[in-house]
């Protein structure tokens, strides 16, 4: 029986590389997409409009990729860019072309680039644009060309890696320990994905979970965000590997179709990665929206009140 298929953007390195090895060690097959290719290439990854960064970032499809095969299991590199939609449609129907299914899609991938360190009277629309097209149009745009195949085999898994940014207010400005509105604003707009796909698809097998990580320790903010006023030292990149093996493997995590999971929680509650002693308090008075919470004791009180 030939294995299950995994398609993983952003997958060069951070997030992306460790659960795509981790998907591996569980049997996958692993299609991984991002733009750089070999160790050391040179890209423009600065988050500001002030200054040029083209300084290598660790890691590359190559890599991954031989990370991936040492697991006993194949790998399919393709580069693309999440700005690029025909590069990445391009991707998936290679994917189905050459291995004839698609199991689960982890949409780890992000805009990266000037206006994301950026205040918002600093940031031109077009860049906050830029990062609408690849933090949610893009993901949107796989899922459509994946999702009929996945429902004439039966059913797939999607995989947001989302962001507390989608759904909390900065306590610093961009540049100074906060974000980009750009980011904020896509990472909101890519957190309703999953419901909407629960509600039109799950009778047909499809489940749609968001991840959201917290602050994890990756190569980039380690060598890109300390001069925005971001430490690395969040929780492992492991972590979300975890928890992706897990919702991918676990019979049990069908509960969580359509939901947000709190991925360090999550993962140290269930005792998913043995020796990590959990999530750390953050100094930050980061404002959560509890609109929905809101609504929904409002909405009860009143069913109370009118005996409904």
């Amino acid at each position: 029986m030939a294995n299950k298929v995994a398609f993983i953007t952003g997958a060069s390195r951070g997030i992306g590389k460790a659960c795509a090895i981790e998907l591996a060690d569980a049997g996958y097959d692993v299609a991984i997409v991002a733009r750089t290719v070999t160790e050391g290439e040179q890209r423009e990854h600065s988050s500001t409009l002030k200054a040029s960064d083209l300084s290598p970032l660790p890691g590359s499809l190559e890599s991954t990729s031989a990370a991936i095969r040492a697991k006993g299991v194949q790998c399919m590199a393709i580069q693309a860019d999440l700005l690029d939609l025909a590069s990445i449609g391009a991707a998936v129907t290679q994917v189905l072309e050459r291995w004839g299914r698609i199991d689960l899609v982890l949409h780890n991938g992000r805009y990266i680039g000037p206006g994301h360190m950026d205040r918002f009277l600093e940031t031109p629309i077009s860049l906050l644009k830029l990062q609408m097209d690849a933090n949610v149009w893009a993901p949107l745009t796989i899922n459509q060309l994946v999702l009929p195949a996945m429902i004439k085999q039966g059913g797939g898994t999607i995989v947001n890696i989302t962001s507390a940014s989608g759904y909390g207010d900065p306590d610093k400005p961009a540049g100074s320990g906060g974000w980009g509105m750009g980011y904020g604003l896509s990472k909101g707009a890519f957190q309703r994905i999953a419901g909407f796909l629960k509600t039109e698809l799950s009778d047909q097998g499809i489940r749609c979970f968001n991840i959201q990580p917290g602050l994890i320790a990756t190569e980039r903010i380690g060598q890109d965000m300390a001069k925005f006023g971001i430490k690395n030292d969040g929780a492992p990149m492991e972590v979300l590997a975890k928890v992706t093996r897990w919702l991918a493997t676990d019979p049990d995590a069908d509960q969580f179709n359509g939901k947000n999971i709190e991925a360090q929680f999550f993962c140290h509650e269930k005792g998913l990665l043995p020796g990590w002693g959990g999530p750390k308090i953050h100094t930050n008075n980061i404002t959560y929206d509890a609109s929905a919470a809101n609504l929904t004791q409002l909405e009860k009180e009143l069913h109370e009140r009118l005996g409904a």
